[in-house]
């Protein structure tokens, strides 16, 4: 949940800034912005002067560069690169139906990958943990693992507890 939280906020941020951004410039072309004259500078005569210094543009480039590159890996990482395996539907299920006796499970998945299988859940804090452990641990990974893929295969079970 907080991922696409985040992901909504950056996108409304961003959003915002180039709203403004974009009334600003329709004010100033047609001459709206506070009685202001098209011909007045936008920047003042300190800010041109500190921008005629060579590092100055330099210092702006690499922030810009900068920034795309995180946008870049922002956007990679919401479409989903780089994370390990494929959900598989089968499993998830097969965890849900397993946990059916604690409440308000939240997030759970089974992600397949090469040579591993990994569960991911996410279970409220009034929860019995150790009994959700010793669940996972005796009967509901072993029974994924069969039925997905072989027992050799490396498994990484993930617990969250939410607050």
């Amino acid at each position: 949940m907080r991922q696409y939280t985040g992901n909504r906020m950056g996108l409304a941020i961003v959003g915002g800034t180039l709203l403004s951004l974009g009334t600003y410039a329709w004010l100033r072309g047609h001459d709206r912005f506070f009685d202001l004259p098209a011909t007045a500078k936008v920047l003042s005569a300190q800010t041109r002067k500190a921008l005629d210094e060579p590092w100055t543009l330099w210092a702006l480039a690499l922030s810009l560069v900068l920034l795309a590159l995180l946008s870049l890996r922002w956007l990679l990482l919401s479409l989903g690169w780089g994370r390990r395996g494929a959900q598989n539907g089968t499993g998830t299920a097969m965890l849900f139906v397993g946990l059916k006796n604690v409440e308000g499970l939240g997030r759970a998945q089974v992600r397949v990958g090469e040579h591993s299988l990994r569960i991911g859940l996410t279970c409220p804090a009034a929860a019995d943990v150790g009994a959700v452990v010793s669940k996972l641990d005796q009967e509901i990974v072993g029974r994924i693992r069969r039925e997905i893929r072989n027992d050799d295969a490396g498994t990484v079970v993930r617990l969250h507890v939410r607050r």
